[in-house]
């Protein structure tokens, strides 16, 4: 195969999984559609119908993310646009795990619009960079960024169930007591999920720090300081938390904060593609 026809080969590859991931955020949308039905009608119930459209967004993300995997030969986090991706690929694989668990089926209708607005922007944005070059596969660096946007995925998650903490906390303050109130765990449950949320993302995203160290090469230091304070900020939420030096609303409101935080540091992720881009 020449390389006029190798490259024809992988625009059809960048055709066929782009159109998984057109597929992908359709399921999710047709959650966020169907949720947005059920509460203008005033009769919201989660049932299972969220959980299955997300299951199947999460299906065609993965097809996604193998067929771009084995296209570019490596994980596929080489640009913006996959580390987008694969950030909505985290976060619909934590609530796969985590959701039934904790009976959260409700979560889905919350973390749908998150999942389809971070697709929808990937796919819109002009930031799917192909490079010409195949770079070769640093296992180490590869490692600390999957790692690290996998804790992104709890973390996401966690933002989200503060977000219905707050809600929920928000209506018995008020005494407007709608639809969706009646569907929503308990706040106890709420707070243990987001508790557990955090700590399992902070393990992950310590993990992807710390194996950082190996992949030999400088990291930019504006990064690994940014990175760095992501930890601290959880590491804080944590421990205020462990010694009850935090009210539960209040780690809540801090979990979408530090979800905040971390997603200005997408940028700096797409280093695992710009490392060694001289041949």
């Amino acid at each position: 195969m020449d390389l006029r026809e190798a490259r024809r080969a992988l625009q059809l590859i960048y055709l066929v999984d782009r159109h998984l991931l057109i597929v992908s955020t359709i399921c999710f949308l047709a959650a966020v559609v169907r949720t947005i039905a059920a509460l203008r009608a005033g009769v919201f119930r989660p049932g299972r119908f969220n959980f299955l459209a997300v299951g199947l967004g999460f299906i065609f993300q993965t097809a996604f993310l193998s067929i771009r995997g084995h296209a570019v030969g490596r994980c596929p986090i080489t640009n913006l646009f996959e580390v987008f991706i694969f950030l909505a690929w985290s976060i619909a694989l934590i609530y796969m795990l985590i959701g039934p668990a904790y009976r959260l089926s409700l979560m889905g209708a919350f973390t749908a619009p998150l999942v389809f607005l971070i697709q929808t922007f990937a796919l819109l944005a002009p930031i799917d960079v192909r490079h010409a070059v195949k770079l070769p596969a640093n296992p180490w660096l590869e490692f600390h960024a999957s790692m690290s946007l996998v804790a992104y995925g709890a973390f996401a998650l966690a933002c989200v169930a503060g977000v219905m903490y707050l809600v929920q906390e928000r209506q018995l303050k008020t005494h407007q007591l709608r639809s969706i109130f009646y569907h929503l765990p308990p706040l106890t449950n709420l707070f243990a999920a987001i508790t557990r949320l955090l700590w399992w993302g902070f393990a992950l995203y310590t993990l992807g720090l710390a194996s950082g160290f190996f992949i030999g090469e400088p990291l930019p230091w504006v990064q690994a300081v940014c990175a760095f304070g992501v930890w601290l900020l959880y590491a804080a939420i944590l421990q205020g938390r462990h010694f009850r030096q935090l009210a539960p609303r209040r780690v809540a409101a801090l979990c979408i904060v530090g979800f905040s935080a971390a997603l200005t540091l997408l940028w700096g992720i797409t280093f695992a593609a710009q490392m060694h881009s001289l041949p």
